[in-house]
């Protein structure tokens, strides 16, 4: 297996586009979208005092003074409103993968990159963790989310310029696993896992995934 060098690989680098995350809203009306801001602002405000887990859409109509319904068309169901809670946190962390510096950014070689990728996905994933678990409480959708679909990109894209071998959409599924936030609170907060063991634990995978340790 071979590694590109962090200037190999941002000469052959592609421009990227960001996907679409779930929460992202099309062209809206200015009341549609102050009606929008209004309910995701009622509803960050609950999760701060009482958590995603107790967040209803009920509870959001009433803080925000609008009727169930209007919560319903404006989100689908729970999931869509916690998706949309985290949308703005996903732009963030898209856009520092994608331009930041390095190495989670370009201009540092592949496994470095990946690497990066994996702790800031796992500090990431904890700042924001009741809200990541409470929106991927839906089997149906927990695969084909738009921000998975993005990190599962850049997993393959990143495998294939180091060079790994073997069927890397399986491998990246792997390494995605690991970065499941169900797995994460699970092992920080259910079991007590450092956050250092986490890391670790995830280079680790890395360096077994691409056959170097």
């Amino acid at each position: 297996m071979t590694a590109q060098t962090g200037s190999e690989e941002a000469s052959s680098a592609r421009p990227v586009t960001l996907l679409p995350l779930a929460g992202h809203e099309p062209q809206e009306r200015a009341d549609a979208a102050r009606n929008r801001i209004r309910l995701l602002e009622a509803a960050s405000r609950l999760v701060r005092e009482v958590g995603a887990e107790h967040v209803t859409m009920e509870a959001v109509a009433t803080a925000a003074c609008v009727g169930k319904g209007t919560v319903f068309r404006r989100f689908g169901d729970r999931v869509g409103l916690m998706t949309a809670l985290i949308d703005h946190a996903e732009k963030e962390f898209q856009n520092a993968v994608i331009c930041g510096p390095p190495p989670l950014g370009p201009g540092a070689p592949p496994l470095e990159r990946l690497e990066a990728f994996g702790v800031h996905t796992i500090r990431h994933m904890m700042k924001y963790v009741d809200l990541y678990v409470e929106a991927d409480n839906c089997p149906t959708r927990r695969y084909s989310a738009p921000a998975r679909t993005v990190r599962a990109f850049h997993v393959t894209d990143l495998l294939r310029r180091a060079g790994a071998t073997g069927d890397l959409e399986l491998l990246t599924q792997v390494l995605l696993a690991y970065l499941d936030p169900s797995f994460l609170n699970h092992h920080r907060n259910g079991r007590c896992f450092s956050a250092e063991r986490i890391e670790d634990g995830w280079k680790d995978l890395v360096a077994r995934v691409t056959h170097r340790c």
